[in-house]
C-alpha cells in the first residue's frame, strides 16, 4: 500500500527534514553502560546493562531489552543507540542492551549514498545510507554479505534472549525480569518481533521455542516487519533479501525470518511508526498489522504525524517520549 500523506524520495523538504532528524539524533554521545556480560564466546555476543537512575524502591524494576538497527550491517554496532538506553533508565526503566552478529563488510563507496535519491537508496538509523543509485542490490549477490550473517544473526538473539534472565540476575539484581519488554528500532524491531514469534517458527527450526516467550510485549520502532514489501520498496537498499542469503535463499527462509508470517503471537505488541518516514516507511507497518489482523491478533499501530526514522530513539525529540510511554503500559 502507498501513504498518500507521506513524502516522496524527490521531495527536498521531506529530505531536508529527514537528515536533520538524523542529525539530532546522532548529535548525543555514546552513554557507557553499567555492566558488560557476554552470553557467548564471539566478540558480539555481549550485552550492555544500565540500571534505572531514581529507582522506585518501592515498587519492581522493569527490564525493557533493546535491539539496535543498522539493516544488519556491520558498522553499525549498539552504541549508537545508548543514548536512547539512557534516556530509559531516566525513565526508570533497567536496561539490557543486545549486541549481535551482523553483515561482515560495508557496501562498496559508489552504493552509499547521503540522500535516497530513489526508491533504491534508502537507510537505516544508523546515520549511512545504503542503497545504490539504480536501486540495485548490495547484497550477497553482488559480493560479500552486507546485511546480516545467515544464521549468526538469528543464533545470537535467541541465545541473548535465552541467557538473560540469568545474566540480568547478576548485572541488575533491582530488575524484574518477569516485567520486560523487548524493543527494538529498524532492523532491531524486526529481531524484536521474531524475537517473540519464536514459538511459531517451523518444528525444524534451531530457534523454535515450546512456548511463548515470558514477555510483558513488544515495542517495535519503525520495524522491517514485512520482508516482501519491504523488498517491493527496495528498503535499506535490499537487507531483508540480503539478511536471508540474497535472491535464491529468500522465499524458502522467509518463514524462519518474516515476522509477517509469524502471527498471532499472542503476546501484546505495539508498532510505533513515524508518517514521514523515508527509510522504513508507513506501509511496512501497516502491512503487518494487516497481517496480524487477519492472523486473528490485534495489535497496537501507533502513528506519529510528521515523525521520520530517527525521532523514535532521539531522547531530544517528542517522539522518544511517546515511545517511552508506549513501553511503561505493557510493562509496569
Amino acid at each position: 500500500m502507498q501513504d498518500d500523506a507521506a513524502p516522496r524520495d524527490g521531495d527536498d523538504a521531506a529530505i531536508a527534514r529527514d537528515a536533520a532528524e538524523e542529525a539530532s539524533a546522532f548529535s548525543h554521545p555514546p552513554v557507557d553502560p553499567d555492566v558488560t556480560m557476554a552470553y557467548g564466546d564471539h566478540p558480539d555476543q555481549v550485552i550492555d546493562f544500565y540500571a534505572p537512575r531514581d529507582p522506585d524502591p518501592t515498587v519492581p524494576t522493569p527490564l525493557v531489552v533493546v535491539l539496535h538497527g543498522g539493516a544488519w550491517r556491520a558498522p553499525y554496532d549498539r552504541r549508537h543507540i545508548t543514548p536512547f538506553a539512557d534516556f530509559l533508565t531516566r525513565r526508570g526503566f533497567a536496561v539490557a542492551n543486545v549486541e549481535y552478529r551482523r553483515g561482515e563488510e560495508t557496501p562498496p563507496a559508489a552504493a552509499r549514498l547521503l540522500i535516497p535519491a530513489q526508491a533504491g537508496s534508502a537507510t537505516d538509523g544508523t546515520g549511512d545510507r545504503d542503497g545504490t543509485a539504480d536501486g540495485g542490490d548490495t547484497g550477497a549477490e553482488a559480493g560479500a554479505p552486507v546485511a546480516g550473517r545467515w544464521p549468526d544473526t538469528f543464533d545470537d538473539v535467541a541465545a541473548a534472549l535465552d541467557a538473560l534472565p540469568a545474566l540480568v540476575r547478576v548485572a541488575l539484581p533491582q530488575a524484574d525480569a518477569r516485567r520486560m519488554v523487548v524493543t527494538g528500532h529498524s532492523a532491531g524491531g524486526h529481531l524484536a518481533l521474531w524475537a517473540a514469534a519464536r514459538h511459531l517458527l517451523p518444528a525444524d527450526a534451531p530457534w523454535r521455542t515450546d512456548r511463548p516467550a515470558p514477555l510483558r510485549g513488544v515495542v517495535a520502532l519503525a520495524p522491517i516487519a514485512d520482508f516482501q514489501v519491504a523488498e517491493k520498496l527496495a528498503v535499506c537498499g535490499g537487507a531483508s533479501r540480503q539478511l536471508l542469503g540474497g535472491e535464491a535463499t529468500f522465499a524458502e527462509r522467509l518463514p524462519y525470518a518474516d515476522p509477517a508470517r509469524l502471527l498471532p503471537t499472542g503476546i501484546a505488541t505495539t508498532v510505533v511508526q513515524g508518517r514521514t518516514d523515508l527509510v522504513v516507511p508507513q506501509a511496512v507497518a501497516e502491512s503487518y498489522a494487516d497481517a496480524a489482523a487477519r492472523a486473528g491478533e490485534v495489535i497496537g499501530l501507533t502513528l506519529l504525524d510528521d515523525v521520520g526514522h530517527f525521532p523514535l530513539i532521539d531522547p531530544a525529540a517528542d517522539a522518544c517520549a511517546v515511545v517511552a510511554d508506549e513501553i511503561a503500559q505493557l510493562a509496569w
